[in-house]
């Protein structure tokens, strides 16, 4: 019965995106629906992020790098996918050929930027505090910087899927795929979060010391929370990748990692929702600061000070929101209205 429960929920899940999907683009204008999914890879950074920063408690700042990693792989991935099994695709229709291809590539997006995590954590993730987030801002130039210097993925200029190519990347990010990405992964940090493993990363943020002292491998849990946050960030970055025609270095840059932390802090520390709520303001509220031109960097570093003159803590600290028990008390009040 709770398998059963749960494809009912999944089964769910899939018609609403396909309806919003559908909805969004029969009603909106595209450059409204390119905000909607903006919001939902950003939602995914900022979940990912928040497993290492906000649960974790370390301080990595480089995450854009890994998101770089993510995006390159998955659009070389589906470009060569799409170039061997394109006429064999030819008899699905549209929409599952391209989900299945863009599946493909997310997934080795974001197992490449898992092993760029491994490899960067290994070493990183045994210094603490401001050494810990001055090492991770180095590898997230550095990667850049490897891909700016990338002849074969088109240099500076950016990769646009190669001669095969002139009208550059497929376009195949949409409502349904990015929504159903994100559930997907906010379910897993939230599962990965209230689990065994997830008290051992608590109890790392809480007090590194104590935690090893009472048994916790925490070099091993502190890789593994930013391998897992890498994939995450790898994930968002195909996702990026294929919402335009081109991945260039420069959409990886510090700000980026800087919107991340912002969101997470935004949002609240360790709260999976906050991070949502934060990724969402974020998204908003840099496209409508977009008509200040030099003003909206001023703006929006403004509005930062003083959300946390304000609110320290982040919009929602470290709440989170339970949909069990949010539909628990509404049945128990419907219960004691009822004669």
């Amino acid at each position: 019965m709770v398998w059963l429960k749960r494809l009912a929920i999944a089964a769910g899940l899939v018609a609403l995106f396909l309806a919003l999907d559908f909805a969004l683009n029969e009603f909106l204008i595209e450059y409204v629906v390119r905000i909607v999914i903006l919001c939902g890879i950003y939602a995914i950074l900022a979940v990912g992020l928040n497993l290492i920063n906000g649960t974790t408690g370390q301080f990595s700042i480089g995450h854009a790098g890994f998101m770089a990693v993510g995006a390159y792989a998955c659009a070389v991935t589906v470009v060569s996918v799409d170039n061997a099994w394109g006429a064999g695709l030819a008899g699905l229709p549209p929409f599952l050929a391209h989900g299945l291809v863009l599946t493909i590539g997310l997934i080795v997006g974001g197992l490449f930027a898992g092993v760029a995590g491994f490899i960067v954590g290994v070493p990183s993730l045994r210094l603490r505090g401001d050494y810990l987030a001055i090492v991770t801002l180095g590898f997230g130039e550095i990667i850049r910087l490897l891909f700016n210097n990338a002849e074969a993925l088109g240099g500076a200029t950016g990769y646009s899927g190669g001669a095969s190519r002139p009208l550059g990347l497929p376009t195949y990010t949409s409502v349904f795929w990015v929504f159903g990405w994100a559930t997907l992964l906010i379910l897993l940090m939230r599962n990965l979060t209230f689990s065994a493993q997830g008290r051992a990363l608590l109890a790392i943020r809480e007090d590194e010391i104590a935690a090893e002292a009472m048994g916790i491998p925490t070099t091993k849990m502190k890789v593994l929370a930013f391998v897992i946050s890498s994939m995450s960030a790898g994930v968002a970055g195909g996702l990026f990748a294929h919402l335009q025609s081109t991945v260039r270095p420069d959409d990886f840059r510090f700000d980026r990692s800087i919107d991340m932390i912002a969101m997470i802090i935004i949002g609240g520390l360790g709260s999976i929702t906050g991070a949502v709520v934060g990724a969402v303001l974020v998204a908003v509220s840099l496209e409508l600061m977009r008509g200040l031109q030099e003003f909206r960097l001023i703006v929006y570093a403004l509005v930062l000070i003083i959300l946390m003159i304000v609110r320290p803590d982040g919009l929602l600290g470290r709440y989170e929101l339970n949909p069990g028990r949010l539909f628990a008390r509404i049945r128990a009040a419907k219960g004691e209205r009822s004669p």
